[in-house]
């Protein structure tokens, strides 16, 4: 009978680990143009609330475009891009976001930060969903399926839970 409470409470931390990989977003820099120099990287960052958990997703096409993590503010006015913290090249590239804030990226190809291929974000801590758009168009088709998936996963946890309580206890 001392087993039923452990299992219930591993079971319950199981379903809120769910319920919170469920709720982290990833945001397509950009939007539907990607890592391109006609994004307007300004625009589309402050329609979005980006939380430690969250992803960047950098799509673009590597023959012409780069990602680099630059070390401060100073670097990414100057676009100096010579000092970084972090360089990718794959045209898919993935950034996590595992702790509150600011970050600068740029492009790494020469003159294209300069052009305004350049991006801070400020990653925040909080439980509310992130947003997913700077307008009313989704900015992919996955971030249009984690609307879905994190109502969805935290219902699923409910009724596992509720379940699980009324198996062990009958």
């Amino acid at each position: 009978m001392e087993a039923l409470p452990k299992s219930l409470l591993t079971f319950v931390i199981v379903a809120v680990m769910i319920q919170k990989t469920a709720m982290a977003a990833q945001h397509v820099v950009g939007g539907s143009q990607g890592w391109d120099e006609s994004a307007d990287f300004n625009s589309w960052s402050s329609g979005q609330t980006f939380k430690v958990g969250d992803t960047l997703a950098f799509r673009y096409s590597p023959t012409l475009h780069s990602v680099v993590e630059l070390e401060g503010e100073s670097s990414y006015k100057s676009c100096d891009i010579s000092s970084t913290v972090n360089s990718m090249s794959t045209g898919n590239d993935v950034v996590k976001l595992n702790k509150p804030g600011t970050r600068y990226f740029a492009c790494g190809t020469a003159g294209h930060c300069d052009q305004g291929m350049k991006l801070k974000i400020t990653t925040v801590t909080g439980s509310a969903p992130s947003n997913q758009a700077a307008s009313s168009t989704p900015t992919s088709s996955s971030a249009a399926s984690l609307r879905f998936c994190t109502p969805f996963f935290a219902f699923i946890a409910a009724i596992l839970t509720i379940q699980m309580a009324l198996v062990f206890l009958l």
